[in-house]
Parts: C-alpha cells; structure tokens; sequence
C-alpha cells in the first residue's frame, strides 16, 4: 500500500474545506470495498444495514459486534487505502462508557477501521467526548436513526414540524461541540439539511437530506438494484440484481442441456 494515497480525517477535512463534494456508500466485503474504491468514492462506511443487506433480518437491531467485526476486517481487506468507517450496532454503546470505548477500541484495533460511527444526539456528546479524548475518531448520526425504530414506530421523516427540527439543529451542533468530524443527516426535509449545513464547521453526509449536504452516503445495494425494495431517496445506477439473476439461468440452463462445461472448461 502506498501509504500517501491511504484516505485519512484530515484528507476528508481538506476536500471538504475545498468545497468538494463527499461522497460516502457502503460496502460489507472486500470486493464491493475494491469496487467502490475503483468507482472513485472517497471513503466506506461498513453499516449496520449489513444486518437486512447480508444477513436477512428485518431491520438493523439483531446486528452483533462480532457481525460488524468480520464484515469490516473483509472491508479492510479490499480496500487497504480507504477511509473505513465501523457502524457501531445496536446496545454496543448506550450501557456504559467503557462499554462504548472498548467496544469502538476494539472495532479499531481488530479491523483496521479509521473510525466508528453512533446514533444519537446531545444525549451522546459525553461519551463522545471520551472517545475522541481516547483518540477514536467518531462520526455521528442523527435524523432518521434505525436504531430506533422500535420507538420511533417506523422509518419516518424527521424535522417536519419546528420543534423536532430545532432539535436536530441543537443535536448536530452538540456533536460537533463534542468532537466528531462529520454527522450523519438521514432523512430530514431538503431545507432543514441546508440549515443544519450551513450551521456547522464540519461535514454534513446526508442520506434522503437534500442536496445542501456537505456529501451523500448511500447503500450500495440501492444503487446497484440488489434488493428489490427502492428507498426514495436512492437512485438506481444499475439493475445488477436482474443482470445476475439471468446470469444464473443461463449457467443452469447449460448445465441441465450438456452445453456446459466444454473443453476449454476442462482439465486433460
């Protein structure tokens, strides 16, 4: 690896400084982290959405340590340059301070993660404190958080009405104020994103948030079409899902008429 090309929170602060545009997409294993990288993506976010992406829950709440811990080392080890970032999974951080630092140490230490990212708001700005002082880059996320789900009844825009928007404007700036260096925006209306942006000194990654974000992070399974379901605020770049599938009938087609293998697919 070539250490100067290796992706850091300083190359990040300097892009955003510039007035460059972040572009963020995650990535669960070595070849979507290659792949991304390839495609020019400025740093991965290995989330927990790995949970309905790869593991076939329902939503994000059953994801375990060890669950983000493997599919992170895989990340790290497609893409040694990039800038990786481990999603903390539910009930790894919210017991105990020295839950969350040596959970988040851990993630560190075991898969070459830069940072880990937590949801939550003003309510965390302690504890993020106290990993940043332990020298655990973290990144927020408020808004939409799936986390929470359970309480918030559902997967639903959030900041409508003043009063919710007002205190994600006071979460995002208590999160800054605690030390991290960039904040998850997700699914908060279009306006609400800019005001936010406009409010902070730090990166704004947005995810159904608008175009005012300081970057967009999205899930690399919405934007290849590898999952049926299509969020709003994704768009498909490519319908891989029906591309693979065909590709699959076609093996099975051959293989069931006798057309493969064939000499060159064999050994002498």
């Amino acid at each position: 690896m070539d250490i100067m090309k290796k992706v850091t929170v300083s190359t990040l602060a300097k892009r955003y400084a510039s007035g460059e545009k972040l572009v963020m997409c995650t990535a669960y294993d070595a070849i979507q982290s290659r792949l991304c990288m390839s495609g020019g993506i400025d740093f991965l976010l290995v989330g927990d959405s790995v949970g309905m992406t790869h593991l076939g829950y329902e939503n994000t709440l059953p994801v375990s340590m060890d669950d983000m811990l493997r599919h992170t080392a895989a990340v790290r080890r497609g893409a040694p340059e990039a800038f990786v970032v481990f999603d903390m999974p539910f009930m790894s951080y919210q017991e105990s301070v020295e839950q969350a630092l040596h959970n988040a140490g851990s993630a560190m230490k075991t898969t070459g993660a830069d940072a880990v990212k937590l949801e939550g708001g003003a309510e965390y700005a302690g504890l993020i404190r106290q990993m940043t002082g332990a020298g655990i880059p973290v990144m927020g996320h408020i808004g939409l958080m799936p986390q929470r789900v359970q309480v918030a009844g559902g997967y639903k825009v959030v900041g409508r009405d003043d009063e919710s928007a007002e205190k994600v404007l006071a979460d995002a700036l208590a999160l800054q104020d605690a030390g991290v260096f960039a904040v998850v925006l997700e699914c908060v209306p279009e306006a609400l994103g800019e005001r936010v942006t406009k409010a902070l000194s730090i990166p704004t990654v947005g995810i159904g948030s608008g175009k005012y974000c300081s970057g967009q992070v999205q899930v690399i399974c919405d934007l290849l079409g590898l999952m049926e379901f299509k969020p709003k605020h994704a768009k498909r770049y490519l319908e891989a899902g029906a591309l693979v599938s065909d590709a699959l009938k076609s093996y099975a087609d051959e293989v069931r008429s006798g057309e493969f293998p064939t000499a060159e697919n064999s050994f002498q």
